[in-house]
């Protein structure tokens, strides 16, 4: 029988199971890849003539791989969209299933040229595949997030584009896309363009919504945290104040909601954005006191207001820093992803006893108090950037993370896991 421990902070009741239910089973996709946390979706959930969960990696070596876990087999397909992709965790692509159950994958190189996509010739097959399409043939490129508006019958990929800025393209068919168009014009404090970092969200039907940050937290000492929609041609404010309008793209970035102020809070980086059941945003983001403390968080508009929490302390960064050498990438938290069907529920990968561990965590009343269930437990190696896959909705846990050894993210030799019951 499970024992609860209860204990009190100042911020929030924690309830701490001491393990999962006897039913859950880890499966291994793969025993070597890798993600970034900035392509979305890296994992969807389809259940047609079968039930599958698909995910996309990059292997150790360099090649892009998708894999497909079926539920009623335990047994996983992979398949390699691209050989000699560059051994990069960013060159990982993003998926969406399609309404005849074919996934489309797009893909792009750390900052190099060309955005790319295709899609899969069979229902719920990932071995055959329709011809490549060039999305954009501009450089340098990173990250990608495609989705669909079904009331606009359009496609919309983003990416990070040429001039280090949100940028995106729209497509009826998926084959034919629009010229580039920059979303956000961001400034940096002194002046100067950054590199803004945002996490998308779609309700497939009408709208957007766009969580990001004034650049990275490494070169942005007081990192801040915003918010804007999309819905029929206006971008707005959480409240439905205007930013500004489709045909007048690109939104300056100050004009947007603040959610997180960095000025008088210290930086912060943005994870994952989902929407409730009212149709509200709800943002999970690291806070980072110091670079040897970072800080789980939890933003939710209420209708009024953002209700924003510290749900618990993650440690320090998790790459494995050689010795002597100093880390180049402190920021990189062991990461954390919402479940967007439920965004009462949030994953993240937390130093416990120098270990980073998966865990659940469950709020009752929109993120004042917490409970929390071990996902993994006592482990060697590492388990990190935690992911639900888009289209899961049922009540047991579903998640995917990184396990293995990371020093960088072009040196690395992890594989990707998932738990189902």
């Amino acid at each position: 029988m499970l024992k609860p421990h209860i204990i009190w902070t100042r911020w929030v009741v924690l309830l701490l199971l001491d393990a999962l239910p006897l039913r859950a089973v880890e499966h291994t996709m793969s025993n070597d890849g890798a993600w970034c946390w900035f392509q979305d979706p890296r994992a969807v959930f389809v259940k047609g003539r079968r039930t599958r969960t698909y995910a996309q990696w990059v292997t150790h070596d360099g090649r892009l791989q998708i894999g497909a876990y079926d539920h009623e087999t335990g047994r996983t397909e992979v398949h390699t969209l691209k050989e000699q992709w560059d051994c990069d965790d960013h060159n990982v692509g993003s998926l969406i299933a399609l309404p005849d159950n074919r996934i489309m994958v797009f893909y792009a190189r750390h900052s190099k040229r060309g955005l790319f996509c295709r899609a899969s010739s069979d229902t719920e097959d990932i071995l055959q595949w329709e011809d490549e399409v060039t999305v954009s043939n501009t450089g340098p490129i990173t990250y990608n997030h495609p989705l669909y508006l079904s009331e606009e019958k359009k496609f919309y990929v983003f990416w990070r584009g040429p001039s280090w800025e949100p940028t995106f393209s729209t497509s009826r068919d998926g084959r034919t896309w629009s010229n580039p168009c920059i979303l956000l014009q961001g400034k940096g404090r002194v002046g100067r363009n950054v590199r803004q970092y945002m996490k998308i969200v779609s309700d497939g039907t009408s709208s957007i919504h766009f969580a990001f940050t004034d650049g990275h937290p490494r070169s942005e000492k007081k990192n801040s945290l915003y918010y804007a929609r999309y819905e029929g041609g206006i971008f707005s404010k959480a409240d439905g104040s205007v930013i500004g309008k489709r045909d007048a793209l690109p939104i300056p970035h100050g004009k947007s909601d603040m959610v997180y102020d960095g000025d008088s809070r210290g930086r912060a980086w943005v994870w994952d954005i989902a929407i409730d059941d009212a149709g509200l945003p709800v943002i999970a983001y690291t806070r980072l006191p110091a670079e040897e403390d970072h800080r789980y968080c939890y933003a939710r508009w209420t209708g009024e207001k953002w209700q924003d929490t510290q749900i618990a302390e993650g440690g320090k960064w998790f790459p494995q820093t050689p010795a002597g050498k100093r880390e180049p990438e402190p920021h990189y938290s062991g990461g954390m992803g919402l479940d967007h069907s439920n965004p009462s529920t949030v994953y993240f990968s937390r130093q416990v006893n120098g270990a980073f561990e998966i865990e659940k965590w469950d709020t009752p009343d929109k993120g004042r108090t917490w409970r929390s269930l071990h996902i993994t437990r006592r482990s060697e190696g590492l388990n990190v950037r935690p992911v639900v896959p888009r289209g899961y909705s049922g009540e047991a846990p579903h998640v995917l993370w990184m396990f293995g050894s990371y020093e960088h993210y072009t040196r690395y030799r992890t594989g990707i896991k998932l738990l189902t019951i």
